[in-house]
C-alpha cells in the first residue's frame, strides 16, 4: 500500500522537523498542496513525535527516513510510520522491517549494494546520494541488468532536475526537500510550502516514466 501510494504521488517530500510545533501546519500544507506522502528523517530529537503528529493530522501516509539501526524500526512503527527509508543498505534494518511487516526502501549507490537488496527480497530502492552518485545516467546504467527494480532517487533532487529523473521508466518517485526546506518550516512559511508542493505535484503529473 505504501509503495503504491508513493508510485501514485511520484514525489516524496523529505522533511527534517526541528520544532514539533511545525508538524501540524506542515501536514496541512502538504495536503493542500496535493502531496499526501511524506518522509520524516530521524535527524532531530523530535522526529518520532513529529511522525506521530503528522499521522494524527490525517490525510497523509507518513514514513520514517534516516533509519540506520534495527532498534529504530520499532520506534518509528510505534509512532505510526507506514514505511521506512534508509540512507544505505542495512541487512539488519531490512530484516527488522520484514519481521514487523513494514515496507522498507533501503539506500543503495552501487550495483553491488543493489544486488544485496535483491538478495534480501527488496526490489524498490533509494538511490542515494542521487546526483553525487551519477544521477540519471547511473540509474539507467544500473537499471539495464535489473529491469524489475524501481528506484527512488534522493539527494540533490530539486525542482529543476526532478522531471529528468521522473522521465526514467524505472524511477518510481523522487525524494526531495526543496518544497519542505528546513528554513521554510523554521520561518513558518507554510503558504510557500503549499505552493511548492502544488508545483511539485503538477510537475510529477506531467512527467513521463513509471
Amino acid at each position: 500500500m505504501a509503495l503504491a501510494a508513493l508510485a501514485e504521488s511520484r514525489v516524496l517530500p523529505v522533511a527534517v522537523v526541528e520544532d514539533r510545533g511545525t508538524a501540524l501546519p506542515l501536514a496541512n500544507a502538504l495536503v493542500e498542496g496535493g502531496l499526501r506522502v511524506v518522509e520524516v528523517t530521524l535527524r532531530t530529537p523530535v522526529a518520532a513525535g513529529a511522525i506521530r503528529d503528522l499521522v494524527g493530522a490525517g490525510g497523509l501516509l507518513v514514513g520514517a527516513g534516516t533509519v540506520i539501526r534495527p532498534a529504530q524500526v520499532q520506534q518509528v512503527c510505534d509512532a505510526g510510520a507506514r514505511f521506512v527509508v534508509t540512507p544505505g543498505f542495512s541487512a539488519g534494518v531490512v530484516r527488522e522491517c520484514r519481521a514487523l511487516g513494514v515496507p522498507v526502501v533501503p539506500g543503495i549507490a552501487t550495483p553491488t549494494e543493489l544486488q544485496m537488496a535483491l538478495d534480501a527480497g527488496v526490489d524498490t530502492v533509494k538511490f542515494f546520494p542521487a546526483v553525487a552518485a551519477g544521477g540519471v545516467p547511473m540509474i539507467k546504467a544500473m537499471a539495464a541488468p535489473y529491469p524489475d527494480v524501481r528506484f527512488v532517487p534522493t539527494g540533490g533532487i530539486t525542482s529543476a532536475n526532478a522531471a529528468a529523473f521522473l522521465a526514467v521508466p524505472e524511477v518510481l518517485a523522487v525524494g526531495g526537500s526543496w518544497m519542505v526546506a528546513p528554513h521554510l518550516l523554521g520561518e513558518r512559511r507554510f503558504d510557500e510550502v503549499t505552493a511548492l508542493c502544488a508545483e511539485a505535484a503538477a510537475m510529477a503529473a506531467g512527467a513521463g516514466g513509471a
